[in-house]
């Protein structure tokens, strides 16, 4: 049991933190000043959502004050005959009077404080089951990817906010770390058929109150219910927002089923193993099947297509065609999809190396959708890296890190424009950042490897590799990299144990032959290594479109044959 300080009032959820009257932390406390019988009460925005009639309907309303239906009968029994309105019409005209003290209270101390910036963090998942662990995350995503498009404000994507999962909610801790105004979290509990979602909305620089909601709802009104969401918490900040806010109500299905599907996709490929990666593809052609004009089902599985072969997952021309093909589907049914334009750019210039095309589909991804961060760090990343533009990339590729401070793949990345323009030391004070946060990553220990190989601290370098190794012997950037540093170093014979391990590899998976490529050029063995480079031109392997400035082909470059394969890989001039 709970209480607020400021009006005494008592909670008997223990899940609210704060006040639902005045926005005040709960304290625990026993109940004194209202009894287990009283009706739950809420004071209703008057703007409320259209959405929201399912919550309304099952609410006895006036104008301004909800009294929610118990399950002890009668609140107070009367004689027969007795009209309760005339009991109510008072208590009605207090709570007017009362909701719009504190609604004029919050909304004029917040003028100073415009929210321009939202965490949606993981909903936390009450059901007892881990299976339903799609729901929760699902929903939080799907929250997180309809916010985004308004178009004043920063909202934290999934990649950024997953981490706070199963921890303690500390509101203030986490806006400092994701540099926002608000943070939104949530319950979520599924009894077979039945769905109950609860969340609230906290001004994480006033620690007050902005929102809270319980919605109860059937499994069927998954969908319905989370485009409500998104439309309540736009209208709550809606004296703080501006712009066209379709975005947040459009309709990407119809079919509950096939978002369930979606919701299983996203999950699995969030995930980002070989085995969940793959069946995130099988989700979401399931919810195409259901609904062939889903396009952002589709975009999705494109995404996931693309992004396999740079683990490596899938070979090249196992994806890439794929992720052409679902892509192209999203923009036949929905051509203002940025995503898919996001994703049709990703195989135009890694697989297919037509850049121009490429270059044109960012630009019109970015277009539809200037808020779609992941088309900015893989505009800046892809193309403008690749293509030299290094001043404008890491500019782009900054535009995403403003949405995601604490995006291991954008914080690389930055460390590897750096490091390819020579900024050596720049580039290891990010690294080294990043890895202190997540040491065991693979791009985390990528990075640093690079970068303390290129300033010649080769033990240093492979001592990282070593423990790489030892956590995961068949990764294939592991192998990569302590090859690459064990050739620097002079260690000709651990690196040709390195190259041995491919050769083993190649009997059971794909190997990307420009690794191996890699490795034979640190040795100066080049005739070897652009044998290499012959087969992952063949293969077109991911790495191969960022081959004009890649530091693993330095001891290749002042030989012809490195730029006749950049001829052939119709770089721009």
């Amino acid at each position: 049991m709970k209480r607020c300080p400021e009006c005494r009032r008592d909670y008997f959820d223990d899940t609210l933190l704060y006040c639902l009257d005045d926005g005040n932390a709960l304290l625990e406390g026993p109940a004194t000043a209202s009894s287990g019988d009283d009706p739950a009460t809420a004071i209703l925005h008057s703007m409320a959502a259209p959405g929201e009639a399912p919550t309304r309907a099952q609410i006895q309303m006036t104008d301004q004050t909800a009294v929610l239906p118990t399950s002890t009968g009668d609140i107070f029994p009367q004689p027969r005959g007795f009209d309760k309105r005339l009991l109510l019409a008072p208590i009605a005209l207090v709570a007017i009077i009362l909701g719009g003290f504190f609604g004029y209270r919050y909304f004029n101390a917040a003028d100073s404080e415009q929210v321009n910036s939202i965490a949606v963090l993981p909903f936390e998942n009450r059901s007892g089951d881990a299976d339903t662990d799609y729901l929760s995350d699902g929903l939080a995503d799907s929250l997180i990817y309809r916010l985004s498009q308004l178009p004043n404000l920063k909202v934290s994507p999934t990649s950024s906010v997953m981490r706070y999962k199963g921890k303690e909610t500390d509101v203030a801790k986490i806006a400092k770390e994701l540099e926002v105004d608000a943070v939104m979290s949530g319950r979520l509990s599924q009894r077979g058929d039945d769905l109950s979602i609860s969340v609230q909305l906290i001004d994480a620089r006033t620690k007050k109150l902005i929102w809270a909601e319980q919605y109860d709802r059937k499994m069927a009104d998954l969908l319905a219910t989370q485009r409500e969401i998104a439309t309540t918490i736009t209208q709550k900040l809606e004296l703080k927002l501006s712009g066209n806010e379709t975005g947040i109500s459009k309709k990407y299905t119809d079919n509950n089923e096939a978002y369930q599907l979606y919701l299983r996709g996203r999950h699995s490929f969030a995930k980002r193993t070989k085995e969940d990666m793959l069946r995130s593809i099988e989700f979401f052609k399931q919810a195409v099947k259901l609904d062939p004009k889903f396009a952002l089902a589709y975009a999705r599985l494109s995404e996931v297509y693309g992004t396999m072969p740079a683990y490596p997952y899938l070979s090249p021309k196992e994806a890439f065609p794929e992720a052409k093909a679902a892509a192209e589907k999203a923009l036949e049914i929905d051509p203002t999809l940025s995503e898919a334009h996001t994703f049709l750019a990703y195989v135009q210039v890694i697989y297919d190396w037509n850049w121009a095309e490429g270059e044109r589909s960012f630009k019109r991804a970015l277009e539809l959708d200037p808020n779609n961060f992941s088309a900015h760090f893989r505009y800046g990343q892809i193309y403008l890296l690749s293509t030299g533009r290094i001043d404008e990339g890491i500019s782009e590729i900054k535009q995403g890190l403003k949405a995601e401070p604490l995006d291991v793949n954008m914080g690389v990345t930055v460390a590897w424009a750096e490091l390819i323009r020579g900024q050596n030391e720049e580039a290891l004070e990010v690294a080294r950042k990043i890895h202190d946060l997540e040491p065991n990553h693979l791009l985390s220990r990528w990075m640093l490897a690079s970068v303390l190989t290129e300033m010649r601290r080769h033990d240093e370098a492979i001592a990282i590799c070593e423990k790489w190794l030892q956590d995961d012997p068949n990764s294939q950037m592991a192998i990569r990299d302590a090859g690459f540093a064990y050739a620097k170093a002079g260690r000709r014979d651990k690196a040709e144990e390195m190259i041995a391990r491919y050769r083993e590899l190649a009997k059971t998976e794909w190997v990307a032959a420009a690794r191996i490529a890699a490795i034979y050029g640190a040795l100066g063995e080049k005739d070897e290594a652009f044998a290499e480079l012959e087969k992952a031109l063949e293969a077109r392997d991911w790495e191969m479109h960022r081959l004009n400035v890649e530091l693993y082909m330095r001891p290749l470059r002042d030989d012809p044959r490195f730029k006749a394969i950049l001829t052939r890989l119709n770089l721009p001039e």
